[in-house]
């Protein structure tokens, strides 16, 4: 086998204070079970050793749009709505399918077309809403993905789910998945970074769990590290008054050699990881704050992303750290933007937030393209469902909010072995429902995984008596959506 299939810590620990504790028969036992009943799964090693073929990316920058974007005012063109303003969606399109408990109570679900004008983009004349006008001019290197869907309808189940591949907390992120399978080659920094961009002014937002870039039942060193919008940007990772680098190195040689005589005498994996992430917190103390400082970024980048790239904790700024980490090695990064769970007045708010996510999106692909390194770079944009064609509480002809819509929303992907210059499915005319070429979420998944270079059905890891994958039981590969 070509991965490794390890054990809880919980099971780990529990069995080996068992052995350890439980008396003269039971260490009798455990001298008859030899070496396998301390055994201790390297922790140094990925657990894919080499790739399962070749890979089309190294690495990963996750565009995360937490709350919903809506499609319809964003990317789904559907001008034969402004003939149903006003009328309710038609039974058959809705067919009974489930809504959330925000506008089940509604009399009406009135149809409220975009009050955006869209223009075609491109060399294929991708439509592309005018709030886009950055990412309207990259459209070429985009693969527009119309036709994502999920079951989950409301924000916690819906992000866990895309994050993880279920619905249900307590599974590892996408980011530790890959932080387990494949390790990393950047040595003075995390295999799996999360930045949280600022919440703008007024703004409606659900809240975001660590869990989210957790590493569930795998070893907590595959967890995300979130890097801080202010102050210090990991906390206590400067040293206090007093103390300098050869204090700290002592103190932690010292640390290390007790963790290491309780690793030996318990086996239990999670020391292992404690050892490893003290390291590279050390380490980190060195190599975070060169990452963040960004003075030495040319004038012309800088521009490029826009003013607020000069303000840490911006998107703008997440954005062009995220360049910063793909440029040192960094596997997977995602950068969070909250602020689109528009129920209410969102003409008014999305114009606020989309310049926002649009000028800094594509300044990032733009960058990553100049640099050489948007070939090997995986960028993803896109939040966790879309929003309804019908408007929740009060239509107006100028104003209007939506409600959240499993049924399909749209995502796009650049670089990496992705082929730009597409949009790929078709929404009925309600963006209501997908009529041609689905993707689901663990379809998604499964496709990042294959462009760097893993079979999804591969990747897993043996949690109480089961195989564990980032897909389940699901997932295919959309090769239609890949560079030949």
């Amino acid at each position: 086998m070509n991965h490794k299939q390890l054990e809880s810590p919980e099971l780990l620990g529990t069995r080996r204070f068992f052995l350890e504790r439980g008396g003269p028969g039971v260490a009798a036992l455990a001298g008859l079970l030899g070496s396998e009943a301390r055994a201790t799964p390297s922790q140094d090693l990925p657990a894919l050793q080499g790739l399962n073929h070749p890979a089309k990316a190294k690495r990963v920058i996750w565009l995360f749009m937490a709350d919903g974007p809506s499609q319809l005012d964003l990317f789904d063109y559907k001008p034969g709505l402004a003939n149903y303003f006003d009328k309710d969606l038609p039974d058959s399109v809705r067919n009974g399918q489930r809504i959330t408990t925000m506008t089940s109570g509604q009399s009406r679900l009135p149809c409220a077309p975009s009050v955006f004008k869209f223009r075609q983009r491109g060399e294929q004349g991708a439509w592309v809403s005018d709030l886009l006008p950055e990412l309207g001019g990259i459209v070429d290197d985009l693969c527009i993905i119309k036709t994502m869907h999920t079951e989950a309808i409301n924000h916690d189940p819906a992000i866990t789910y895309m994050q993880t591949g279920s619905q249900l907390p307590g599974r590892p992120s996408m980011g530790a998945w890959l932080s387990y399978g494949l390790g990393s080659p950047a040595e003075a920094l995390p295999a799996f970074v999360v930045l949280h961009s600022r919440i703008p002014g007024g703004a409606q937002t659900q809240a975001l769990f660590s869990r989210l870039w957790g590493s569930g039942f795998l070893p907590t060193r595959h967890a995300g590290v979130s890097l801080r919008s202010s102050g210090d940007p990991v906390l206590y990772l400067s040293n206090p008054a007093g103390v300098d680098a050869g204090t700290r190195r002592t103190m932690l040689d010292g640390l290390s050699a007790l963790n290491q005589q309780r690793l030996d005498t318990a086996g239990d994996p999670e020391i292992a990881s404690r050892i490893a992430q003290y390291e590279m917190a050390f380490r980190m103390q060195t190599s975070v704050p060169e990452l963040t400082d960004i003075s030495d970024e040319p004038e012309s980048v800088l521009e490029m992303y826009g003013p607020e790239v000069r303000e840490p904790g911006t998107y703008a700024y997440n954005c062009l750290l995220a360049r910063r980490l793909a440029e040192r090695g960094v596997p997977f990064t995602q950068v969070f933007l909250r602020g689109w769970d528009h129920h209410g007045g969102l003409p008014g708010a999305i114009r606020q937030l989309a310049p926002v996510s649009d000028r800094a999106s594509a300044a990032l692909v733009k960058d990553l393209k100049q640099r050489g390194m948007l070939d090997d770079t995986l960028v993803v944009w896109g939040g966790e469902f879309g929003r309804t064609v019908y408007s929740q509480g009060t239509l107006t002809a100028e104003n209007y909010g939506r409600d959240h819509h499993p049924r399909n929303f749209t995502m796009w992907m650049a670089g990496g072995g992705v082929r730009g210059g597409q949009v790929y499915g078709q929404t009925d005319d309600f963006s209501y429902n997908v009529v041609e070429n689905p993707v689901h979420i663990h379809d998604l998944n499964a496709t990042m995984l294959h462009l760097l270079g893993i079979n999804h059905e591969r990747l897993i890891y043996r949690f109480q008596g089961r195989d564990f994958r980032l897909t389940d039981v699901h997932g295919e590969v959309v090769r239609d959506l890949i560079q030949v």
